[in-house]
Formats: structure tokens, sequence, C-alpha cells
């Protein structure tokens, strides 16, 4: 037999493959496939991010927004998200790697391009940021389809490291448009299209931007990984229809990892997503306890006291669960997933409540407020954190607690219903307020950790991982 798989006539689909067998494993391909498919995953974090990054700013560029419009615009990417996963999940052994991650690639275009355009006059209708918002789930949908796909590549005994790698730098994403939104903005070389907006901070003069470049700089990226993708992937033939696929759902266990993944990557997505709303609204520009007015025109209500510059900290979380997300991922091969799973989940509680107390900001004092602050961004990135570790477990323990067809099914649905996150997150923080929505989090959290004890973790688990 040949020292590596042979493929079809059509050059695409490979006719053997076995990553279990280390004599014919083309781990050269394996580790190729899972490079284009993670910078690809990377854009894909980053459409779907984009609009977090652009929201908090659209009423200082000229809108004049609620702050419930501002939350549902921002928790839309992850409702749509949760949709096109659940149409992503079924992708893999229907498409195959190839044709989904370049095709996939392409798509990410469209919402891109239209926040890059709509960003530079605030004359865009609700209705149409509310549809470039929904668009951008397509991003989020991306994950469903691209973590299986990777899965049939590698082993079982390399699987948390590779999927730990893959997810933990596709979600650098979140932290890099975050991140490096406040700096494109700023270099007027780089708009090569489009105009020029003037925003305004409390107690600082208007200054020149160009929001476009935001958006627009990734878009050549996204077009070189659809060719990458489309020139040098190959296909697992994984032979099973949707109808097929449905078996995972007649697994118990299918049912509680999904339960598991909705308290890591449900709640790192949800945090991501609204974090900087939620620190605007209690620490910054939107709270009116603290900030009186908008713009150039805007008066800071308590003596002394600095209003934090959202964008210099939102990109803090979600870098912080990624970097936690790739750390651990070789961990969870050498120890097990469950094990720091039940970590992830007592993090959570501990961190959560930690975080509670600064969700009421005391407004009396400058110093009262930074403290406050503070512990508000300290809990949030210790949460953050704790989501990464569990990320990463979970995606260690599904590969192991399921059959290959059924756990790249599993990783599919689970990634599914967490990408839910972000539309929860915000739908339950305007209807809940964030103290109750947070204490519900700590809830959670707690079941979480029984059924991973129970079922996973413990000496003589039934499904040990």
């Amino acid at each position: 037999m040949s020292s590596s798989p042979t493929a079809r006539s059509d050059g695409e689909w490979l006719q053997e493959w076995d990553p279990e067998n280390e004599e014919t494993w083309d781990k050269g391909l394996a580790w190729k496939t899972l490079s284009i498919t993670t910078f690809s995953l990377f854009l894909a974090f980053v459409a779907w991010f984009l609009p977090s990054a652009l929201i908090p700013k659209l009423n200082p560029l000229g809108y004049s927004f609620t702050t419930a419009q501002l939350y549902w615009m921002a928790a839309m990417p992850g409702l749509s998200a949760g949709l096109f996963r659940l149409l992503w999940m079924v992708l893999p052994p229907i498409m195959g790697t190839r044709k989904m991650v370049a095709l996939t690639s392409l798509l990410l275009v469209f919402s891109t391009l239209g926040w890059g355009v709509r960003v530079q006059e605030p004359t865009a209708p609700y209705w149409e940021l509310m549809a470039l918002a929904f668009l951008a789930g397509i991003g989020g949908g991306a994950f469903s389809g691209f973590m299986p796909s990777t899965s049939y590549f590698f082993p079982k005994r390399m699987q948390g490291t590779a999927l730990g790698l893959q997810a933990g730098l596709g979600n650098f994403g979140v932290s890099a448009v975050q991140l490096l939104t406040p700096y494109l903005i700023g270099f007027s070389a780089l708009a090569f299209f489009g105009s020029t907006q003037s925003i305004s901070m409390p107690g600082k003069p208007a200054q020149d931007v160009w929001y476009q470049n935001a958006a627009f700089i990734w878009i050549p990226l996204m077009v070189l990984a659809a060719i990458l993708a489309w020139t040098m992937l190959k296909s697992v033939p994984i032979k099973a229809n949707i109808k097929q696929q449905f078996d995972i759902f007649s697994n118990k266990d299918t049912w509680l990892m999904t339960l598991l993944y909705i308290m890591t990557f449900g709640t790192f997505s949800g945090l991501a997503a609204q974090f900087g709303l939620l620190m605007a609204d209690l620490y910054g520009i939107n709270n009116p306890e603290i900030v009186e007015g908008t713009g150039a025109a805007a008066t800071v209500l308590i003596e002394g006291y600095a209003v934090p510059d959202v964008v210099k900290f939102v990109f803090l979380g979600p870098l912080v669960g990624a970097a936690a997300r790739v750390v651990f991922a070789p961990l969870t091969d050498r120890m097990g997933g469950a094990i720091w799973t039940l970590v992830s989940g007592l993090g959570l509680i501990v961190s959560i409540a930690f975080t509670i107390p600064a969700l009421t900001p005391d407004t009396t004092s400058a110093a009262t407020l930074d403290a406050g602050f503070n512990q508000f961004l300290w809990g949030m990135l210790a949460i953050f954190l704790f989501t990464g570790i569990g990320n990463a477990s979970t995606f260690k323990q599904m590969p192991m607690i399921f059959e290959k067809r059924q756990a790249g099914g599993v990783i599919g649905w689970t990634a599914a219903i967490a990408a839910f996150g972000p539309f929860f997150f915000g739908v339950g923080v305007t209807t809940f307020g964030p103290t109750v929505f947070y204490s519900f989090g700590i809830a959670w959290a707690v079941m979480c950790v029984a059924i991973t004890w129970q079922r996973y973790a413990r000496k003589g688990a039934p499904k040990p991982g």
C-alpha cells in the first residue's frame, strides 16, 4: 500500500483515508488542511464579529438608534450564526472540505463589504443594518462545517490539539477585528474607497476617521482564502446523507455535550459580541448617570472620572478566551477533556459571582466608579479565560465519546446551538438586566459541573473523555 492516500480522478476526493493507520496517514495533507481551513475560519470570525466592533460607534458616527435597537443589532449575528450552523453542520459529508471552505470564504465578502459601505454615512435604515448583521452570521455558521471536516483528517489521539488549534486561532479573529479596528480607521492612506467621517468622544475634539478601512482591509484576504482552499485542499469521503447524520439525536450524550458547550462557547461568543455595549452602558458613554449628551457636546457628570474608551478594552476578552483554547488544547490530549471541563465550570461559577456586584455601578464618586470598572474588567477577563479552557476540553471529549462520523455531527450540532450565545445574551441582558442574567449563568454552570462530574469526569464515569 502506498505511503499516502490516493485521490479520485477529479483530484478532489480521497479514495483511502484512515488517520488511525500511521503507515498510510498523510500527515502533511492533514496539517495543510488544518492551516488553510484555520486561516479561512479566522476570517470567518472577523466577518462574524465585525458588527460588534462597529455597532458601539454607530451613534457617534451620526446614527440615532436606541440602546435596545443597538443590543438587538449586536445580537442578530448570533441568531443567524446559530441558524447557519444548522445548515453548515451537514455540509462536510455532502460538499467535501474543498468546496465548502472555498465557497464559504467567498460568502464572507458580502456582509463585510456592506458594513464598509454603510458606516461612511449615517443614512442606512435600521432594517438594512439588521440585514447586514444577519449576513455576518455566515462567518459564525462556518465553524460547524469547518471543525467536523478537519476532524476527519486527524487521529483521535491528536484531535484535542488539532481542533483546539483551529478553533482557538479562528477565535483570534474576534479579538483581531476588535483590536485592529481603532487603528485601521485612523489611516487615511488605507482609505482608497469612500468618504471621511467625523467622530467625537466626551471631552475630546472631533477627529477624522475612515471606518470603512475596518471592513475593506479583510476582503482581499477572504478572496485569497477561497483561492487557497480551491487549489490546495482535498475532501475525505464520509458517506452520510442528511437523514443518516440525524442519528446523533438518539444519543443521550449529544444533548449533554450541547449543554456543556453552551456553557463554554455560548458564554464566550455572547460576551464577545456584547462586551463593548455592556461596558459602554455600565461605565461609559451610554450611562446617563455618568455622561450627559453625545459627541463633542457630552459632559462627564462625575468629577475626576475618566470615561473608558470601549475600543481600548473590548478586544481583551476574546483574546484571553482564544489564547486559553490554544494553550489548553494539548493539555486535554494529555489529561483528557472531562477534567478540564470540570475546571472550566467551577471557574465560571467563581468568576461570574465575582463580576455580578460590578454590574451595578456606584456613581457616587470617581473612586467608586474606577473600583467598579476594574472589578468588572477583571471579572469579565476571568470569565473569558474559563470559557476558553472549556471550549478546548469539550472538543477533546466529543471525538472520544462518539464514533468518527457521529463525532463530526455532534461537533457541528453543539457549535450551532452555542452560536446563539450573542443573541440570547443580548436578549437576556435587555429583558432581565445584567445582574439577573449573570445569575442565570451561575445556575447553568452549576448544572454543567454536576453533569460533567457524574457522566464524564469521576472515577468509573460512564463516558470518560
